[in-house]
């Protein structure tokens, strides 16, 4: 039903995204009404149905669709020692950062260096350093740079009511170990066996020093993610099997495959944990960037959970009797960007009919049908519109009952928010029973009875 779209058609600026998430009700600065704050953004109406519709699609698909995976939802705030078992608290969880000798402001030194045309992956501080002298470099106010130190990400805040190290907690930088810290929980009640996986959506922070690109790099952001547990002889195997299924569902939500690049990366940029990592990185409007990471990474946790807890996290195979610390492979989605790469896909700027559209996938749009009254001040033809209205929303749940303004500007309204079909009642409708269907991609407009109408928007939602 769609059309092709060419890249020059559908690839907008960040500007114009910006613009059009907060002008229909998708995104909006964090605390605007207060000047805003850095690195916090919003999610209005239609980007939170648009965000629900995507985890609830990825849940589908990686969990409920299958029967080796099991949920989890575990807690923001966990004991320190989590993250001193997992690494988190030295050098394997830090960026470069430069200081403004003269304000003190901190900058990311190897994102400096890309700007300035300088590849920074595998450098170390001292390297950077040196480059940031060689190229003259100047805080963003002109004056001199420190020389290049790692500053950690994570949180820190105090639980209870006495201010003292020992009360000292994190808010979690990735969902990851609170899969980990669970590994013994779930064997020891839902007994599943190897190969499986747990999955969890849910918040992380961290504390980025230049949050930046829109929704792209923030402070607080949300996961999708699975740890996979396999045997060491199968890691291989499972790792490519979870690279297609990465793949799929990239095309599941619509992503081009020519907007999609992979990246081996080199052992030197791979976080402390992983022997082997995919990044698929996306062309997004500000330059082609991580989307999805796919690692392998070990036994690392469970291993090192093991050793900083004295808890036996072993595995026991009922078949050989042998008892091991399963290794995992871990696919990781962010959520905010996942919504940043799909309405950078669906945005198309259809010039010959001088509109914007979002041409979002019938399963992650906001709204799913439209349905108008020709004119709202008609009581006759508003009393068949609410009756359409109310036996669709029964079955699709998401549907707009859209009197505001005239008919075109309805059907704008519908095309940037990405609504694929509009339901108009007119004054035929009166005499035939039937209702106009207008199509968002192609324009196309038909006449379909009342009856049997939610079979036929079934039929055409799914011809999408």
């Amino acid at each position: 039903m769609a059309d092709k779209k060419t890249k020059a058609q559908t690839t907008p600026t960040i500007d114009e995204l910006v613009s059009l998430t907060k002008r229909r009700g998708f995104i909006y600065q964090g605390s605007e009404l207060y000047g805003g704050l850095a690195g916090t953004w919003d999610y209005g109406p239609y980007g939170v149905a648009l965000k629900n519709n995507i985890k609830q699609l990825w849940w589908q698909t990686f969990v409920d669709s299958r029967d080796d995976m099991y949920g989890i939802d575990a807690a923001i705030l966990m004991n320190a020692k989590v993250w001193q078992a997992s690494g988190h608290t030295g050098a394997g969880f830090a960026d470069p950062l430069v200081e403004d000798k003269k304000t003190r402001k901190r900058y990311r030194v190897d994102h400096l260096l890309e700007e300035h045309d300088v590849d920074p992956v595998g450098m170390t501080l001292e390297e950077m350093s040196t480059k940031v002298k060689e190229l003259g470099l100047k805080s963003p106010e002109g004056n001199d740079l420190s020389d290049a130190r790692q500053f950690n990400l994570m949180f820190e805040t105090r639980a209870g009511v006495v201010e003292d190290s020992a009360n000292q907690v994190y808010l979690r930088p990735e969902t990851a170990q609170g899969m980990f810290v669970n590994f013994k929980n779930v064997l020891d009640s839902i007994h599943p066996r190897l190969p499986f996986g747990l999955a969890q959506t849910g918040k992380a922070f961290r504390n980025e020093i230049t949050p930046k690109d829109f929704i792209f790099r923030t402070r607080e952001f949300e996961q999708m993610e699975i740890e996979y547990f396999v045997t060491e002889g199968d890691w291989e195997a499972q790792f490519a099997a979870w690279e297609q299924r990465m793949r799929d569902w990239m095309e599941l939500i619509g992503l081009p495959k020519d907007s999609i690049h992979d990246l081996d990366v080199p052992e030197t940029d791979r976080a402390h944990y992983s022997k082997k990592t995919i990044d698929f990185e996306f062309e997004f409007p500000f330059g082609v960037k991580e989307l999805y990471g796919l690692a392998y990474r070990t036994d690392f946790d469970l291993k090192n959970h093991a050793k900083h807890s004295g808890v036996d996290v072993s595995y026991l195979d009922p078949t050989t009797n042998e008892r091991f610390i399963p290794h995992v492979i871990e696919p990781t989605f962010g959520v905010d960007r996942t919504v940043l790469a799909v309405l950078t896909s669906a945005y198309w700027q259809d010039q010959e009919n001088d509109r914007t559209v979002l041409k979002l996938k019938p399963a992650l749009a906001p709204v799913k049908v439209a349905v108008s009254p020709l004119l709202r001040n008609k009581p006759e033809l508003v009393k068949v519109a609410q009756e359409v209205y109310a036996d669709l929303k029964k079955r699709f749940g998401a549907v707009m009952y859209d009197d505001n303004g005239n008919i075109g500007k309805r059907y704008r309204r519908q095309d940037e928010i990405g609504t694929p079909l509009c339901i108009v009642i007119d004054f035929d409708t009166l005499e035939d029973k039937s209702v106009t269907i207008r199509h968002r991609d192609t324009l196309k407009q038909e006449r379909v009875a009342i009856d049997g109408l939610g079979d036929t928007v079934q039929a055409q939602l799914d011809s999408f």
